[in-house]
């Protein structure tokens, strides 16, 4: 299975946005999926359903510097380099969705409050799993890319 069926999969489960795309792949990373899980929780909702930067955006970057982060002190090319590269995902995911901001893909500046229940019109009225596949794929592609 694709880790971005295995993102939508997450979360049509009922994992937020951040856990399904982190938790999608942690497992192909080498990263403990509990772990992950746990790590990603408080992105959901844009930071907690403060409708900042999309939580699939933030699963996606998670993984993404776990596989080509930097862990010395950089300041130089290395630096530029992995910031260009985090630039590209987030305009590929932008190019998809219109913006990389929960408050615009949802266009709702509701903040806080309880998560919507997941009923089947929740999927209907909602971007949130599209998103969760588009930030996935953007991921995948990137890894094939990058081998």
């Amino acid at each position: 299975m694709k880790n971005s069926e295995k993102a939508v999969k997450l979360f049509t489960d009922g994992y937020n946005c951040a856990q399904a795309v982190f938790g999608a792949f942690a497992d192909d990373i080498g990263f403990d999926k509990a772990t992950a899980l746990k790590i990603a929780a408080p992105f959901g909702g844009g930071f907690g359903r403060q409708r900042e930067v999309c939580g699939a955006v933030s699963g996606m970057l998670m993984a993404f510097g776990y596989l080509y982060g930097y862990e010395t002190p950089e300041t130089g090319d290395i630096k530029m380099e992995h910031y260009e590269q985090t630039r590209a995902l987030c305009g590929a995911f932008k190019e998809q969705n219109g913006s990389i901001l929960c408050r615009d893909i949802l266009k709702t500046a509701e903040v806080g409050g309880a998560p919507s229940p997941r009923t089947p019109e929740y999927y209907q009225e909602r971007p949130c799993d599209r998103c969760v596949r588009t930030a996935s794929e953007i991921l995948e592609e990137f890894i094939k890319n990058h081998k």
